[in-house]
């Protein structure tokens, strides 16, 4: 298990000086990575065996959002490593254990020479400490893709958005779904399904469903295959 503790920064928060659903995001990738290069299993080592973690699956229950200012810890862990999977728990908690959020995660080796997945290498999967996984829902990694959607207007990927593996950071899926959230969605659980990595230059198109449980953002190409869908549901 790896964790570190910060303080939530201004630049984290929004209008209402809670923090934000990305800045969150930010926190648990941030210290999954913290984790790797602790351990010497981090950009540096991948690179050397041609290899990649790409995020495949984010499932996130919210209980509530810290606030400006406020003391957390975050902590990370990997919970099962077989073949090219890797499985991952975050958890972000406040003064006196108060949980504010956890999450579980699955990742994909990915061979940077091929573009197709690979072992773990045996380095890696033995680096790692497995502890026991969060007592989560497991409401499956797939999700379905609406047949009925509003479309609107799409866009072109900025090289801001782009990341060490050279593909569109898994933040900014969720963040460009966000926008189409109403102003008073109240978020309980977020679940993203990474279908096909983002570059620069790719066109993306917002097709957006609402129904009883929440809203659907499949964020598409040209051809309606999609990148990622992105499912908040709300309180």
């Amino acid at each position: 298990m790896f964790g570190f503790d910060s303080h939530i920064r201004y630049s984290e928060v929004d209008s209402n000086r809670n923090l934000t659903l990305l800045a969150l995001l930010d926190y648990f990738q941030d210290c999954s990575v913290f984790h790797s290069e602790m351990l010497d299993v981090g950009v540096d080592y991948l690179n050397s065996v041609h290899g990649a973690w790409v995020l495949n699956y984010w499932q996130i229950k919210i209980n509530s959002m810290p606030r400006l200012t406020d003391k957390v810890r975050v902590e990370t862990w990997p919970y099962l490593m077989k073949d090219f999977f890797g499985y991952r728990n975050f958890t972000m908690k406040g003064e006196g254990d108060n949980c504010y959020a956890m999450a579980n995660s699955v990742w994909v080796m990915i061979d940077t020479d091929t573009g197709r997945p690979m072992k773990v290498p045996e380095h890696i999967a033995k680096t790692y400490e497995i502890c026991p996984a969060l007592p989560m829902e497991d409401r499956g990694r797939k999700l379905k893709v609406p047949k009925e959607y509003r479309e609107y207007s799409q866009f072109v990927v900025p090289s801001i958005y782009i990341d060490t593996n050279q593909h569109m950071n898994n933040s900014k899926y969720v963040a460009v779904a966000s926008e189409y959230l109403p102003e008073d969605f109240s978020i309980s659980e977020l679940r993203v399904e990474y279908r096909k990595s983002a570059v620069q230059g790719d066109i993306m198109i917002p097709r957006v469903t609402a129904d009883e449980d929440g809203i659907t953002v499949a964020l598409v190409a040209e051809d309606g295959k999609p990148y990622a869908i992105v499912q908040f549901r709300k309180d």
